[in-house]
């Protein structure tokens, strides 16, 4: 079972003393509104997390995020409005394979609240939740793209971006879990005749066995160790990779990042990527859209967990990562 909860109520600090130039996310973020240009939305799940043997708390993640950003000041000259967050039910011990139903329940409900929303935003932001949202972001824009495309014998090619320290391309042992999204997505392309376009930046080679690594080739990932993370690298690896797609979804999992930075995930990583380097790469990738004429209107932030958090630092870097998306895709008004 899962469901869907209302987003709650923003507060935060307000300048009276500052007038308009003293606005923050919190006076600007809209509940009521059905369309807007930037759209959160949230996934409230751990199970993923849970049946990949890691650490629990995610669930609460989306809420630490949204905390974390009601605070920051706004730079922006658009809408944005909070759609809720889709929240994953535990099951009960007598249902059979209950986390595997559970989870690819909350899944689905996620991706066809996204697919939703993507109809009507320009750009939707996920706010996780362990990375068992990447399964249900790949559906749902994959779903809202069939329907925009009816009709139209050509398919739309999406590429997906991973900024992780983890391929996430596990097989099930035996349920699907946080560690397979990517994998699912692989066997959904061939499955439908698709090819499989995926980069995963970040990569940590201790913390991916050699059968990841075997599997990762196999299916053609293109993909940039974390010693070697620099934009230079990077661009030298993906300006192909852009080239071929029409649609990108960019993912974020927290775990990425030196475990200094973010302390609340799953797993920290002894090392991690430069966090200069993912906000330079954000707004490169907001600059390649002309150029290799794709569109980009997806983005998630995965493995939030704020039990293991230390000071907010974990979701304030997110909320910071957020702020990055926004003005890559939108522009400020400074």
């Amino acid at each position: 079972m899962s469901s869907f909860k209302a987003a709650e109520k923003w507060q935060g600090r307000t300048d009276n003393e500052d007038g308009a130039q003293g606005v923050r996310w919190h006076h600007k973020v809209n509940q009521r509104l059905q369309e807007a240009e930037l759209t959160l939305l949230g996934f409230a799940c751990d199970i993923g997390v849970k049946n990949n043997k890691g650490r629990v708390g995610a669930k609460a993640g989306p809420e630490a995020i949204r905390h974390a950003l009601a605070n920051l000041a706004w730079h922006h000259s658009i809408q944005v409005r909070d759609a809720g967050t889709v929240v994953a039910q535990e099951s009960s011990a007598q249902e059979s394979s209950p986390q595997e139903n559970n989870l690819e329940r909350a899944q689905q409900q996620y991706a066809q609240a996204l697919s939703m929303q993507l109809t009507n935003s320009s750009f939707v932001i996920g706010l996780g939740g362990g990375h068992e949202i990447g399964w249900g972001s790949y559906l749902g824009l994959t779903n809202f793209l069939a329907a925009q495309n009816k009709g139209q014998s050509e398919k739309k090619h999406i590429g997906i971006i991973n900024l992780d320290a983890h391929f996430d391309l596990r097989l099930p042992a035996p349920l699907t879990s946080s560690g397979t999204p990517f994998w699912q997505v692989a066997e959904h392309c061939k499955a439908h005749g698709n090819p499989f376009h995926y980069a995963c930046l970040g990569v940590s080679q201790v913390a991916n066995t050699q059968a990841l690594f075997h599997r990762a080739k196999g299916l053609g990932v293109t993909y940039v160790m974390d010693t070697q993370c620099t934009l230079p690298n990077v661009k030298d690896s993906l300006t192909g990779f852009l080239n071929k797609i029409d649609e990108l979804y960019l993912t974020i999992c927290l775990d990425v990042f030196p475990a200094s930075v973010t302390p609340g995930v799953s797993a920290p990583s002894a090392m991690g990527i430069d966090p200069l380097f993912a906000i330079e790469f954000i707004h490169w990738l907001a600059q390649q859209q002309e150029a290799c004429q794709f569109q980009w209107r997806l983005a998630d932030i995965a493995e939030m967990n704020p039990t293991y958090d230390i000071d907010q630092r974990t979701a304030k870097f997110a909320a910071r990562l957020i702020h990055e998306l926004v003005t890559a895709r939108f522009g400020g008004l400074n």
